[in-house]
């Protein structure tokens, strides 16, 4: 174990090189939850980047955690397209109606322009302003919607299966469209000061479609996209399964993958050992209903699984926490983490559980 502290970013970055720091690096992705700490509705939150700063660090304080997360909301890229965007007050806020009426119209589309939309320059503006205050120290994670995910909600799920089945041509010319824009996003994130990328990409699960479905398409479409990335990038199936398809996914450039909790922890990190850095695996749906006794049962379980030789960043399945879980269990899987995730994790080693 290292005699020195590391800090989050060294911990990350010697994970991610495959060897143990001096704690398993967790991150968790609080994001709404920077309104209650504000005492703000979440639309009153999301209005204004310092909001989001300021949050951030203060969340960044209890938590203990080894990243700031400046993302706003899934919708706000659907914003600089043209589209609505639906807040609740208990809950993320929506995209609004697809946006593309008829599949012809897809020959219609041109991608937006980063720097034409104000939604996406005030998101610009809260990285510019946490790394500002962060210095090189604490990792920024900025988030894309992959080019082959998005259309759920420029179409709606239906259409999207019927345009990539049925019409090939159109499904081609939006994938281009929309790796432009990826593209551009992601590299206007990295500029403005974050450190790496998540490619958030759930229709590429197993979940949704089959492993030789992906090869014609998700797998492409992320090999092009993260080659033009001008940082590392990190795949995030949002609670989909990927275990079939992790070798594929090694191949795209990716340096990290998000896992589900439905599938074997151990299984997802001997597929990825040497290759791919696991983050995940907590169950946020389920954590809101765990005791605290529960939330550390399942941290070490967790740690227990993935943590030996590092390779690993413990956090949720699905990227983002739920509104409804309790700060207790928060602090308390934090908690769980500073105590049993310190290496060289005896304690796992003792047990025979790794």
């Amino acid at each position: 174990m290292s005699a020195v502290a590391m800090t989050p970013l060294e911990r990350l970055t010697t994970t991610m090189g495959h060897h143990e720091p001096d704690r398993v690096p967790f991150v968790i992705s609080v994001t709404m939850q920077g309104a209650r700490e504000l005492g703000l509705s979440i639309e009153d939150y999301y209005a204004k980047a310092e909001n989001i700063v300021e949050a951030q660090f203060r969340m960044f304080a209890k938590y203990r955690h080894d990243a700031l997360n400046p993302t706003f909301y899934g919708a706000l890229e659907m914003e600089a397209w043209g589209s609505a965007t639906i807040f609740r007050d208990d809950g993320p806020p929506n995209a609004g109606p697809p946006l593309v009426a008829k599949l012809d119209d897809i020959t219609k589309l041109v991608p937006p322009k980063v720097e034409e939309s104000p939604r996406l320059q005030e998101a610009l503006k809260a990285i510019r302003l946490m790394k500002a205050r962060a210095g090189a120290a604490i990792p920024l994670l900025g988030v894309v919607l992959s080019p082959f995910s998005a259309p759920v909600m420029q179409l709606g799920f239906d259409r999207y299966l019927e345009l990539m089945f049925e019409r090939p041509d159109l499904f081609v010319r939006l994938m281009a469209i929309n790796e432009e824009f990826c593209v551009a996003w992601a590299n206007a994130q990295l500029a403005a000061g974050a450190t790496a990328i998540a490619y958030a990409d759930p229709v590429s699960s197993t979940t949704i479609v089959t492993r030789e479905m992906y090869l014609k398409t998700g797998f492409l479409v992320a090999r092009r996209v993260i080659a033009r990335i001008r940082g590392g990038v990190a795949t995030h199936f949002a609670s989909g399964n990927c275990l079939p398809i992790l070798g594929d996914v090694a191949q795209t450039g990716t340096v990290a993958v998000g896992v589900s909790a439905l599938e074997d922890l151990a299984a997802l990190k001997a597929a990825c050992r040497g290759k791919l850095t696991v983050m995940g695996n907590l169950n946020a749906i389920m954590m809101r209903h765990w005791t605290p006794a529960q939330a550390v049962a399942e941290v070490k379980a967790a740690i227990a699984k993935a943590g030996p030789g590092g390779g690993y960043v413990l956090s949720d399945n699905h990227g983002e926490i739920p509104w409804q879980v309790p700060d207790e269990i928060l602090m308390v899987i934090a908690d769980a983490v500073h105590t049993w995730g310190r290496y060289p994790l005896d304690w796992v080693r003792q047990a025979g559980v790794a």
